[in-house]
């Protein structure tokens, strides 16, 4: 990806918070979802909404797993549905449990490695959509799609053609460290806590003696909410064991479907210096690392900017791999 930041708007946090609170997402009115509710095997459900738009028959489907907290309504999420639309192309943002408004039935949430949710949600897609199946993950969304990827190796070809990860801290213990530092622990930990943490203590009303309740409360980074709650709830030891076995870094090289890694060198989650290089990945997956662009950002033109970039260039290389 070919990207230059405006004039105006330097820098990776700006390139960040200015994409998710002011920049364009789409072009006209906002995209119009369908919910769609899935009982799960486990007795839960997850919530997928479809982009009420025209289709073309025999149109591939594009499906997006968002990041940390995020939803259909995310500015990313948005703005790739605003993609799908002027392709007439079919589009479904798969919530991740917890992330859709409403609070699930069972124990377990979500978490970065979440390869198995992944597996079920694709095949189940597969089974129903004629077309090809093309996904993509935002953040942790993104890392856990690959996880998916390194998991199924080349029987992910039977579910889709192709993937892409925009923004996905691969180390997960390097970028848990940048986000619980100085600026990044002031405003991004902060604000993720805000709502992980009132979820977390509702599963415990759920399920009373569930974790921690009172150490929960006092957690101020992610890796004490992640020891408390994420990585026990899930089958982890610990955060260590966490971030250590659902980084996506260390098994590049087993992905055997087309497969895109993009992350921007200024993203304030992902340090540049934990970022794979050619010789870490097969050689199915292609990497782009452009200096700037920010989380999930990659805003373009007068301000406030507008996101199209990142839908156009991601979506354009999926549908051209699959």
């Amino acid at each position: 990806m070919k990207y230059t930041a405006p004039w105006w708007l330097p820098g990776g946090n700006l390139q960040t918070i200015v994409s998710a609170r002011l920049a364009r997402r789409f072009g006209g009115s906002p995209p119009d979802y369908l919910r769609e509710r899935w009982g799960t095997p486990d007795n839960d459900f997850i919530d997928l909404d479809w982009l009420r738009a025209e289709t073309e028959s025999g149109a591939p489907l594009l499906v997006l797993f968002h990041g940390l907290e995020g939803s259909s309504r995310s500015h990313y999420a948005e703005s790739f549905a605003d993609f799908a639309r002027e392709r007439k192309m079919a589009f479904v943002v798969a919530h991740f449990r917890g992330c859709s408004g409403e609070l699930n039935h069972a124990p377990r949430a979500y978490h970065s490695g979440d390869y198995e949710e992944i597996d079920w949600i694709l095949r189940r897609l597969r089974s129903r959509h004629a077309g090809a199946l093309l996904a993509v993950g935002i953040s942790l969304g993104g890392n856990a799609l690959l996880r998916w990827a390194e998991e199924a190796g080349s029987v992910a070809a039977k579910s889709v053609s192709a993937v892409a990860a925009v923004c996905a801290p691969l180390d997960l213990a390097a970028s848990g460290a940048s986000i619980g530092q100085g600026f990044n622990r002031q405003v991004y930990t902060r604000m993720f806590l805000q709502t992980m943490k009132p979820k977390a203590l509702s599963k415990l009303t759920q399920f009373p003696g569930l974790f921690d309740g009172q150490a929960l409360r006092g957690a101020r980074d992610l890796y004490t909410f992640d020891n408390i709650f994420t990585a026990p709830l899930h089958g982890f030891k610990d955060t260590d064991s966490y971030w250590r076995d659902a980084s996506a870094k260390r098994h590049l090289r087993s992905i055997r479907i087309p497969a895109l890694v993009l992350n921007a060198k200024n993203d304030p989650f992902v340090p540049a210096d934990s970022l794979p290089t050619s010789t870490e990945v097969s050689k199915w997956v292609d990497l782009w690392q452009p200096e700037h662009g920010g989380h999930a950002g990659f805003p373009v033109g007068a301000p406030p900017g507008n996101l199209s970039a990142l839908p156009h260039a991601v979506g354009s290389w999926l549908l051209q791999n699959q």
